[in-house]
């Protein structure tokens, strides 16, 4: 059971995130008429302190600080995966997110779907890319509530039964007012609450645990021994040579993945300037760091002895947390994580509500809506989300969520033939594209279903079986057939769409008059 310096802190944090909502308009406040632009990218304002807050606030969410060291309490090394995958992520950001947020900008693109109505001119392939973006988004939106659910049990501040659970919609209803009061602006001012509280507390329990093990070595030697070792260089921590496949096509898939997710697309665009976005790209490695060490903690609650339940790992750390901290730092972690979960899901509701009102709603249903009225289904739509999330997690099992969103990343992933390959070229054929994604989708989710939800999985090469993740093996074959399919339909002379964006048709070099040098 929580104490009462605990269970304070923990409502004095969550009071302060609900305070900072209530002040969310007047972040870059704008004289503008409603539109999405304005609710969903706050008018595309934000500079690059409150960009490198709700880009990192949104993608590093609540369930990753707690999934990431249960992971890696129950598996050790393969767990800290994250932590290239994140960084392999900022190069990226700053070569294809800025160079997509350009031509959102320039034609009024708000989603992904968007770039790829105007590129290609095909409907059916935006529409495509936008239900499989939303479709990966809600168990993502899910799982945040799993999360805060996980560290408030851990942490004792979870009553059984009805109580808990009106417990859970009570933390979930002031984000949704906000929200839809306020659209992105709401999660942007929390972002900022959630970076101070989480680094504060993150140092703090760091620092704490440190103190007590007598150093880093001796919680890897302590965490060698609890996994059956003699010590960490001779214990199942550490990676085999048969996972290091594995290890490396998750990080390189999980990478590409993540900057087609609608949530972290939608975070990005809000910012004022590609130059913002290309400085918060070189500063999100900070967020790396923290995500490094909430990893470690894992590493710590084993060396500590933390018995986790049957199937709950990621309740590891918040059991770590309250065992070896004060009441007051406890609740301020536990706060923290619960406040990491409030900013992503606000995103995701605001991303998933925007890519169904603009390339489903104003595409097929409603061509003519007025920005004002596409605004208020906006916000219904969102407000819709986040009651299904609630109710996904009460209705379901905490498995089911977890099985839906590995698949969500392996379908994410392969839409990105149509969106970052397109930013270079418009080579792939538009129909080409769709088989791709059709093939992708479908061998991405036979493959995870036939290993019993397992995102890694075995591929026979000739030389024995090659485990992978099972979202590059998909992506590979999705771009084999999207050129296959481009070469024959070239042939064939089959028409395509008109390109309405003004990239070039391909990737050409151009020439530097200063110097004459040659550049992509």
């Amino acid at each position: 059971m929580a104490d009462g310096a605990m269970t304070a802190t923990f409502l004095a944090v969550i009071g302060g995130a609900s305070l900072l909502a209530v002040t969310a308009r007047r972040l870059r406040p704008s004289d503008r008429l409603p539109s999405l632009d304005g609710w969903a990218l706050a008018d595309r304002s934000l500079g690059p302190g409150w960009t490198w807050l709700l880009l990192g606030g949104t993608i590093y969410t609540a369930y990753t600080f707690t999934a990431v060291p249960g992971l890696a309490y129950g598996n050790g090394a393969p767990a800290f995966f994250a932590v290239p995958y994140t960084v392999i992520v900022c190069p990226l950001a700053f070569v294809l997110l800025s160079r997509l947020w350009s031509v959102a900008r320039r034609h009024g693109y708000v989603t992904a779907a968007d770039f790829v109505r105007g590129r290609y001119g095909s409907p059916p392939l935006a529409l495509v890319v936008a239900l499989t973006g939303i479709l990966a988004t809600m168990p993502y939106l899910a799982l945040q509530l799993l999360g805060i659910r996980a560290v408030l049990a851990a942490g004792g501040l979870y009553p059984h039964g009805a109580t808990g659970d009106l417990l859970m919609v009570a933390l979930f209803a002031g984000l949704a007012v906000a929200t839809y009061r306020h659209g992105l602006r709401a999660p942007a001012v929390i972002a900022a609450l959630k970076a101070v509280a989480v680094f504060v507390s993150l140092t703090a329990v760091c620092w704490l645990v440190l103190r007590r093990f007598g150093g880093p070595g001796a919680v890897f030697d302590g965490a060698g021994r609890a996994l059956g070792g003699t010590d960490a260089a001779h214990s199942p921590l550490l990676l085999t040579a048969g996972q290091q496949p594995a290890y490396a096509t998750l990080a390189l898939g999980s990478a590409l993945a993540l900057l087609m997710y609608p949530h972290v697309l939608t975070a990005g665009f809000a910012a004022d300037t590609s130059r913002t976005l290309r400085k918060v790209s070189v500063g999100l490695p900070a967020w790396t760091a923290l995500l490094a060490l909430f990893g470690f903690l894992g590493i710590a609650a084993l060396a500590a002895g933390v018995r986790a339940p049957e199937g709950g790992a990621e309740a590891a750390v918040p059991m770590l947390v309250e065992r070896l901290m004060p009441g007051p730092v406890a609740g301020l972690v536990f706060g923290a994580i619960v406040v990491g979960a409030l900013v992503p899901a606000a995103v995701m509701s605001i991303a998933a509500a925007t890519s169904f009102v603009r390339n489903v709603y104003v595409e097929y249903v409603h061509p003519t809506a007025t920005p004002k009225r596409q605004v208020r289904i906006a916000k219904a739509v969102s407000l819709t989300a986040k009651v299904g999330a609630v109710a996904f997690v009460f209705g379901l099992r905490d498995q089911d969520a977890i099985n839906l969103q590995l698949l969500g990343g392996v379908w994410i992933l392969q839409i990105f033939p149509a969106v970052a390959v397109g930013l270079y070229t418009r080579w792939l054929h538009p129909r080409a594209l769709l088989a791709g994604w059709a093939v992708g989708m479908a061998t991405g989710t036979y493959l995870v279903v036939r290993e019993g939800f397992s995102s890694i999985v075995p591929l026979d090469l000739g030389a024995g079986p090659l485990e992978v993740y099972a979202g590059v093996a998909a992506l590979l074959l999705n771009l084999t057939v999207a050129v296959t399919g481009t070469g024959v339909l070239r042939l064939l002379g089959v028409t395509r769409g008109r390109d309405a964006t003004d990239l070039p048709s391909r990737l050409l070099p151009r020439r530097h008059p200063e110097t004459g040098a040659n550049t992509p």
